[in-house]
């Protein structure tokens, strides 16, 4: 059974793994599977329960006054905390304790024990709580990447940005608000690497950013439970409208050596696309030698050909203009 809600984004429920691999995965579209078993971790991850699981191991979280954080300008600082405290703190509005205000927002996303070489893991940094969630088997084991453990403030905005690799995220505990964009809308999103500029995407500068007027989007609520399959590429901001846990997983759905080795967060260009966007960096750097209205023509020629080889046939330019 699927339905759709008012905004478009479907809700599938009790998926099986036949249904996921046979209806859902191929059409490579966001949705919202409901009615999963993720384990006993739904009721068990409570404030005190995680924080007695978690005890006093250092965690570095994201630090905020502003609950739209901007990982383009850094809103943020990133500060240490005991995970018992990080717990306690994030799921308060106004506090006693505090590093720069008593309405600061708190953000955990887990890494690994060494953030350059190894990967985000919950059965490593979390084997308590690991135990608690039960990870559909919507992919090979063997395609596994990482699965990330992560804690929101009530009412923090994750900037929109896009991943490399298909995910799963497992809304635990807490709503939250999800919006999403085709990587065919990238034209309109002025990007910054793998993030959109535009921070504020329900009441945007159109004067600053006036493409984003055409962007289309789809959205929807993830309840207590649900799973956002988010296929890669796909441009995602999350709102939480209360105090959440999510476990993100993520898996390589393309060959291995696609996928830059060093990667330890998942979020960096496939290694033939950082090839590319070198070499129009030189290309860039070449049309500069050239008087301005010869630039113009080339760069022009250089779009179309580009556009000619490689677009999808149902995207053509209609967003680009």
């Amino acid at each position: 059974m699927a339905e759709k809600t008012s905004d478009s984004l479907i809700v599938y429920h009790d998926v099986t793994n036949k249904k996921f691999q046979e209806e859902i995965y191929p059409r490579r579209r966001p949705a919202i599977l409901r009615g999963i078993d993720i384990g006993p971790c739904r009721h068990k991850w409570t404030v005190d329960y995680l924080a007695h699981q978690g005890g006093e191991m250092e965690v570095k979280v994201h630090v905020s006054v502003h609950k739209q954080m901007d990982f383009i300008t850094k809103n943020f600082v990133y500060r240490s905390l005991p995970f018992s405290t990080l717990v306690r703190r994030a799921a308060e509005e106004k506090h006693e304790d505090y590093f720069t205000s008593d309405y600061e927002v708190y953000y955990l996303r887990a890494l690994g024990e060494d953030p350059r070489r190894d990967i985000a893991d919950i059965h490593r940094q979390f084997p308590k709580l690991a135990s608690d969630i039960s990870i559909p088997p919507f992919f090979d084991e063997d395609k596994f990447f990482s699965s990330v453990f992560r804690i929101a403030s009530k009412g923090l905005q994750l900037w929109t940005h896009y991943d490399i690799m298909d995910n799963m995220l497992i809304q635990v505990t807490g709503h939250k608000k999800v919006v999403l964009f085709s990587p065919q809308e990238a034209c309109n999103l002025y990007l910054d690497g793998d993030k959109s500029a535009v921070l504020d995407i329900d009441n945007p500068d159109l004067i600053r950013f006036p493409k984003f007027a055409k962007a289309c989007r789809i959205e929807g609520c993830l309840e207590p439970g649900d799973i956002l399959f988010i296929p890669a590429l796909w441009f995602h901001n999350v709102i939480s409208k209360d105090f959440g846990i999510a476990v993100n997983v993520f898996w390589k759905h393309l060959q291995n050596d696609l996928y830059d080795g060093k990667d330890t967060y998942g979020n960096k260009d496939l290694i033939p696309a950082q090839r590319a966007m070198q070499i129009v960096d030189n290309a860039i750097k070449a049309l500069e030698n050239l008087p301005k209205e010869y630039r113009d023509f080339y760069a022009r020629r250089l779009m179309l050909r580009i556009q000619s080889k490689t677009f999808k046939k149902d995207c053509g330019d209609k967003n680009c203009d």
